[in-house]
């Protein structure tokens, strides 16, 4: 690890994951502008609830320049993602388990931990999840709870690498 450099592990199948996960985000970015839509009301919340008129200025003035980064980061982040053939479901299991060391350059990682919270965030406007507590019966939760588990294991890693600076 350098000091300009995050290193985390993943492996074949949760980076193929990942990356679908990025492809569908940056798919609703690009196709649902929607004043309205819970999931990108989410990434450019109005600070003015009680306020239409500030509200509508501050959200023409300032949301479609909030999702342009968020496009923008997001596919930064995508094309450090690598690809895999298919859908992944044809991995043999130790291809799937097979681990790498994903390396993210520091000037990259606050694009990273921005889209992976935003990725969450839409996550958790389609499930109606309002706190990191809730749990699901259903699966879905589990992908916003392992989404929170690469975020942390981001931030440590950062944080790590901070320390032998």
């Amino acid at each position: 690890m350098t000091s300009d450099t995050v290193v985390v592990p993943i492996t074949a199948i949760e980076e193929h994951h990942l990356a679908k996960l990025v492809d569908d985000f940056l798919e609703l970015l690009v196709t649902s502008h929607d004043v309205g839509d819970p999931a990108i009301d989410r990434l450019a919340p109005n600070p003015y609830p009680d306020d239409p008129a500030s509200a509508a200025g501050f959200a023409e003035s300032t949301r479609d320049d909030l999702l342009d980064r968020r496009r923008s980061d997001a596919r930064l982040m995508r094309a450090a993602l690598r690809e895999l053939p298919g859908d992944g479901d044809g991995l043999e299991e130790a291809e799937a388990l097979l681990t790498r060391e994903l390396s993210v350059p520091a000037a990259d990682l606050d694009s990273w931990l921005r889209t992976l919270t935003a990725i969450r965030l839409v996550i958790a406007a389609r499930l109606g999840i309002t706190s990191d507590e809730e749990t699901g019966t259903d699966g879905r939760h589990d992908v916003y709870d392992w989404l929170g588990y690469r975020l942390e294991v981001l931030i440590q890693a950062a944080d790590d690498a901070d320390g032998r600076r």
